[in-house]
């Protein structure tokens, strides 16, 4: 019989699909039983008012059936099936609109990904067969049609014999060439799991007879084989059931088996909604960090179903990179099932849902906050890092969505404060939000420069990892409160009077002391912020002191360096030695201001250009 042509453009994008290199083949069979599963319903929703129909719901199903002798795959459905007008229709032409400027668009390229462009589905298993049989017989008729097809040359109809309603699909499977192994797609548990993993929620049950092994009976070691009808999914999805019909232990058995965690999670998130966009959503936020969270390693995402149907293993584009530790999923009707990762980039639906699902996470986490604030502070320790990198990326495009799930240790309390804590309880007079930077918080409690504001009895933030202090410089400000490291030369604490302390008097040994230090500091004066202290650092300008260690920490990083101002305790025995030094040795001047700088250099945690110099100056002094 004379083969009918598929048309031009049909059969270039047929022939790109047969020939190209793909790494994910195993998704023809979603693509075949979603069609199935298509049919079936046009019958199903058919035998809601066609009474001589005679088929309940439990009459439908899906059989896969593997024939390894003769290489075959079939599946197999009892749905509608076609007749012959609707089997040109529907296996003629391939991706009718767009293909032919697809086609064109895509010749250059040589790893293009066509499964999801253009609903093509149908046509992806010719990537693992080299024939195609479709064996069907509509509902209402009395003849069988069989349509077959080799790929770019053509197909055949011809009629045949069918004893009941609906549609056999009969790969004849490649065979294997080179590293291509084609005989895992005649594998019973290849393809269960496939089922499991694309088609699980399909509504109706998928039937595969699977080989068996028992005890022989009356024998203890003597096995036989037999074999079992079993139904492959679970058909059910957990997440469009009602919440009412559903126990925590639902929801944490089905997240621990979904995503292969051994903690129930911290919080569960389930949500549908219609309008604009009709999904449902069942999100989890994790109780623990997964050990490769921070590394370029994580991959963050959602799993994407179309009606029950897998269409991505982990969307991307669902999560902001700062809400990237929540997993889940969500199944929306209103996303094509053939869709691709570069198409989702631009779908106004999926747009859509992410903007939903991120207010969504946004009102769990306040909420956890709120009403369950010994879980947040759980949650926090996890995954608060990833909140603050989020409030500083972007040049703070989300810091108002952001800032009131942020937190800091503090100085008044053994525990985390939020900004909005912090504010609400600042004195009527205190002009600033301060912070203190630091590795630790217990180095940070050290430090000669939060002296001052503690005797004043005000709290200080502190701020113990390396985004903390961008993050807060993004923020800017917080309820009109400006923030202000315990380091910065300008505390807004000093009066007149302690401020006339730094007289002409001193000037010209702060001078001397700066050129001793071959200006590695702006600025040596005197500090209003030391108590107990002799010495300390604090920096002019926009870039701090911690914000240089960060900064010249990174690999990549250009070496940067702060404007350092070394302050004198006016009030420490030290000043009193330098004055009196600064008439009578003024070489010794030099060696106390390197001393001096040296020891500042060690309290805020940097490091110093020569150890062992610095043991030699140390070991001179205490000689004298």
């Amino acid at each position: 019989m004379e083969k009918t042509q598929f048309q031009t453009e049909s059969k270039r994008i047929l022939d790109l699909m047969i020939n190209s290199v793909y790494t994910n083949r195993e998704i023809f069979l979603r693509e075949l039983i979603s069609n199935a599963s298509d049919a079936i319903d046009k019958l199903y929703y058919r035998s809601l008012t066609d009474q001589n129909l005679g088929m309940s719901r439990t009459d439908f199903n899906i059989v896969i059936n593997i024939d390894k002798n003769n290489r075959t795959l079939t599946i197999s459905d009892n749905g509608c099936g076609m007749t012959k007008e609707e089997l040109e229709s529907n296996l003629g032409t391939i991706a009718r609109s767009g293909s032919l400027a697809f086609t064109k668009e895509t010749e250059a390229m040589d790893d293009i990904e066509i499964i999801g462009q253009f609903g093509v589905g149908f046509y992806s298993a010719f990537m693992v067969s080299k024939c195609l049989t479709v064996i069907t017989k509509a509902y209402g008729s009395d003849q069988a049609y069989k349509w077959e097809s080799e790929g770019i040359e053509g197909y055949t109809i011809t009629d045949c014999s069918k004893d009941k309603v609906g549609t056999d699909v009969i790969l004849q499977i490649k065979d294997n060439v080179g590293e291509d192994n084609y005989d895992e797609f005649l594998e019973q548990y290849k393809i269960k799991a496939i089922v499991k993993k694309y088609s699980d929620y399909i509504r109706y049950p998928i039937k595969m007879d699977v080989e068996k092994s028992r005890l022989k009976e009356g024998s203890e070691d003597d096995y036989e084989s037999y074999t079992e009808t079993e139904v492959l999914n679970s058909m059910i999805p957990l997440w469009r059931r009602n919440k009412s019909e559903l126990t925590d232990e639902d929801y944490n058995n089905f997240y621990k088996d979904k995503f292969l965690d051994y903690e129930n999670p911290l919080r569960v998130i389930h949500t549908s909604t219609e309008g604009t966009a009709t999904f449902n959503a069942l999100m989890y936020i994790p109780s623990r960090t997964p050990y490769n969270y921070y590394t370029k390693e994580f991959e963050k995402g959602l799993q994407l179903y179309s009606n029950g149907v897998l269409i991505m293993e982990k969307c991307a584009d669902l999560l902001p990179d700062y809400f990237s530790f929540v997993k889940g999923l969500v199944d929306s009707q209103d996303l094509s099932l053939n869709i691709s990762r570069e198409m989702l980039q631009h779908d106004r639906q999926l747009k859509i849902i992410a903007n939903n699902l991120e207010k969504k996470i946004k009102n769990e986490l306040s909420d956890m906050l709120n009403n369950d604030r010994e879980k947040y502070e759980e949650f926090f320790r996890s995954f608060g890092l990833q909140l603050k990198f989020g409030l500083y990326d972007k040049f703070g495009a989300n810091k108002d969505l952001l800032k009131d799930l942020i937190m800091f240790s503090s100085s008044l309390e053994n525990k985390m404060v939020t900004l909005k804590e912090y504010t609400e309880r600042m004195k009527e007079d205190q002009k600033y939000i301060y912070y203190a930077c630091g590795e630790s918080i217990e180095r940070i409690e050290r430090l000669p420069q939060t002296e001052l504001v503690k005797d004043k009895g005000l709290e200080i933030l502190y701020l113990t990892d390396d985004v903390d202090e961008f993050a807060l410089r993004i923020l800017n400000d917080y309820e009109g409160k400006e923030f202000k490291s315990v380091s910065s030369g300008d505390l807004g604490l000093e009066t007149e009077e302690e401020t006339e302390k730094q007289t002409e008097d001193y000037q010209e040994l702060f001078d001397f002391m700066k050129e001793s230090l071959n200006n590695k500091v702006k600025e040596v004066r005197l500090s209003q912020r030391l108590k107990s202290h002799p010495v300390c650092l604090s920096s002019d300008g926009p870039l701090s002191l911690e914000m240089e260690k960060v900064l010249n920490s990174m690999p990549d990083g250009h070496q940067v360096k702060a404007e350092r101002v070394l302050e004198i305790n006016a009030n420490h025995p030290i000043f009193e030695t330098l004055c009196k030094l600064f008439q009578d040795d003024r070489d010794q001047i030099k060696a106390y201001s390197e001393l001096l700088y040296t020891q500042a250099l060690l309290i805020e945690g940097m490091a110093i250009d020569d150890p062992v110099a610095f043991s030699n100056l140390v070991c001179d002094i205490m000689a004298k």
